[in-house]
């Protein structure tokens, strides 16, 4: 029976029937990164992360300009920040282990302090002219910088671990968050230092560092809880977690030697942006990958990595800076899907309450690769020829494919 109302008719009060409508349900968006950002906490963690990041771009960048603008030598440039990724890459799995073990806000912030420290003690030793070796011992000195990036990558993991297509998205998400800044960084950095004075990348990059982390540490909601202690060694004993990290390594110096060399090359105001390219062609291919519903295999996405990667060497050898632009841009259209495949990966291999460690052991090798790849291209660059140094890249890329081989071949021996 329908429920009765009292309402007001031509002949006086009377009860007139009253019928529910129909409740309509809400629409669910189609767009996988709308979804993403509706659970509550996400876009405000999200923010602070992406400022915490931008300086990512920066320092590197900033460093090269600031060094080799005061001791006119690019080789010592890569060198010191080879030194800095390097010792990075030995200090952040234990500061990613302390992460686990106690929270990324207690963990976190102290370790942001002491790395900003040793950036602002390698500024005045730059700015004072002081000896080579000083800025060596600045670089380890910034080694306890925390992963942001995968600290950001736990929290989706712990928000979406019963939906793996909402993981492919964050994923994609993170990688195309991280090529944005290395894309805005550079160009950021190569205008402050040449806008104003050569070490204003380098002090910019800090205080956004900071205080990023001081706002990301802020938001407790979505933040992982403490993983109990547990008696399972490193990640590293994964099966095939070894041969994957060899793949990041060999990735990493792709990154390292592109930008150092292509410092070196264009050598001017316009570097960061043309740098900057790259990064634009990765963002874009990223968000378009996080859309998908299959990724590609990682041994696809390497290979189609090392054919673009020639075509910056090839541009460079005409001499037209604008061949080479164009060449970047669609070069960084394989970095995003390599590196989410890659990361999905080691998120497969790595234990739960390892997850921090796991990631930021990918990050690590990465790290190392860049160091590497950062020297030999200014070696290169400085006694070669920056367009010969544009072969680095290329020839990395081409390892990492091999090593990937390795590593599927692996994998499909111990099926049953």
């Amino acid at each position: 029976m329908p429920q009765t109302t009292l309402t007001l008719t031509p002949h006086g009060p009377a009860l007139a029937p009253r019928y529910r409508e129909a409740a309509v349900p809400p629409r669910r968006s189609t767009n996988p990164y709308a979804r993403l950002f509706a659970v509550p906490g996400a876009k405000a963690f999200t923010a602070g992360n992406l400022v915490a990041r931008l300086p990512m771009g920066m320092f590197g960048v900033s460093a090269v300009i600031m060094i080799a603008g005061r001791y006119d030598s690019y080789a010592l440039a890569g060198s010191v920040t080879a030194t800095g990724l390097a010792a990075t890459a030995v200090v952040a799995p234990w500061t990613a282990r302390l992460v686990d073990r106690y929270g990324q806000a207690r963990v976190a912030v102290p370790a942001t302090v002491l790395s900003v420290l040793g950036t602002l003690s390698m500024l005045l030793c730059v700015r004072a002219g002081a000896p080579a070796w000083t800025l060596f011992v600045c670089a380890v000195a910034t080694a306890t910088a925390p992963n942001t990036g995968g600290m950001s990558r736990a929290r989706w993991a712990h928000l979406h671990r019963d939906d793996p297509a909402a993981r492919h998205t964050a994923n994609a998400f993170e990688q195309a968050a991280d090529e944005l800044c290395f894309m805005l960084g550079p160009v950021l950095a190569a205008f402050l230092c040449s806008a104003l004075f050569p070490e204003a990348g380098t002090l910019v990059a800090a205080a956004l560092f900071l205080g990023g982390v001081l706002v990301f540490a802020a938001q407790r909601s979505t933040e992982p809880p403490v993983a109990p202690r547990t008696s399972a060694g490193s990640p590293l004993r994964a099966p095939g977690m070894a041969r994957l990290l060899g793949v990041f390594l060999a990735t990493g110096a792709v990154f390292g030697s592109m930008e150092v060399v292509t410092l070196a090359h264009v050598d001017g105001p316009v570097a960061g942006p043309v740098l900057g390219l790259q990064a634009a062609g990765s963002c874009a291919a990223g968000l378009a990958y996080g859309r998908v519903r299959r990724s590609a295999g990682l041994p696809a996405c390497l290979a189609a990595m090392t054919a673009l990667m020639t075509l910056p060497l090839l541009a460079a050898a005409t001499g037209s800076l604008l061949a080479l632009a164009g060449a970047l841009l669609l070069a960084g259209m394989a970095t995003a899907p390599t590196m989410v495949t890659g990361m999905s990966q080691v998120q497969r291999l790595t234990p739960p309450s390892q997850l921090n460690e796991g990631m930021t052991l990918a990050v690590t090798a990465l790290l190392g690769g860049i160091a590497l790849g950062s020297a030999t291209g200014g070696w290169t660059a400085d006694h070669v020829g920056a367009v010969y140094g544009f072969v680095i890249p290329a020839t990395a890329a081409g390892i990492a494919l091999l090593l990937a081989g390795t590593v599927t071949r692996t994998a499909k021996a111990r099926l049953p």
